[in-house]
């Protein structure tokens, strides 16, 4: 949302933009990267961001043009593949298994010219992971934000996966890490060091997923509906 402000109001590239409530009773709903260095963040209270970052420029949300946006850009990825699995409406799922022989190119190259046409033609950047999974292609991109091309490689899934925390993993909340916490398990290492079985009867079906992800192994398929 900051960026489609900051494309349609120049003089805003640069600066700290908050999206959320105009009172300082009110919340914010994201950040520009600027402000985020600064701490501010999602949910937070205007009055608390305003008081960490007090040059910040707060904008009240405009959803219809912020949704104008993305549908442009979910065209771009509906041409690249008929599976694309929209989480929001600046982030998607993208299957381009098979679609090497349509676009001749490899996927990474696929979607580095979806990068640039989107920054050609609507001044919007992005950050992509690349993956064999949606597990791990959702952590690949987020570790170089914002403007990160990431790619989690097969062979290299158990080395990547080793020493990072287990807080990466979706629903892993501050209620779940300090459950796993006292139960010793901080990192992927630590998962792989329990039994299935003991895993499930601790942790229930958070267990079972946790015993299947500490393995880099995901089998949800990318879901259009």
């Amino acid at each position: 949302f900051p960026s489609v402000e900051q494309v349609d109001d120049p003089a805003l590239q640069g600066k700290p933009v908050i999206i959320g409530g105009l009172s300082e009773r009110g919340v914010v709903s994201t950040a520009s990267y600027e402000a985020r260095r600064f701490g501010v963040h999602s949910a937070m209270p205007m009055f608390q961001a305003l008081r960490l970052c007090p040059e910040a420029v707060v904008i009240r949300p405009r959803m219809e043009l912020y949704a104008a946006i993305s549908r442009d850009i979910r065209a771009m990825m509906e041409e690249m593949t008929p599976a694309v699995e929209p989480l929001s409406l600046d982030e998607a799922f993208l299957d381009l298994g098979g679609t090497a022989r349509l676009h001749g190119a490899p996927p990474a190259v696929i979607l580095a010219r979806l990068v640039r046409r989107m920054r050609d033609e609507l001044g919007i950047t992005g950050s992509i992971g690349l993956s064999h999974n949606k597990f791990l292609a959702k952590i690949a991109s987020d570790l170089d934000k914002p403007h990160g091309f990431s790619v989690i490689g097969q062979a290299d899934t158990d080395a990547f996966l080793r020493d990072k925390p287990v807080s990466l993993v979706w629903g892993v909340g501050a209620t779940s890490r300090a459950a796993l916490e006292q139960a010793g398990i901080h990192t992927f290492a630590d998962l792989l060091r329990w039994d299935r079985s003991d895993l499930h009867a601790r942790f229930g079906s958070m267990g079972e997923r946790l015993w299947t992800l500490a393995r880099g192994q995901d089998k949800r398929r990318v879901s259009p509906h």
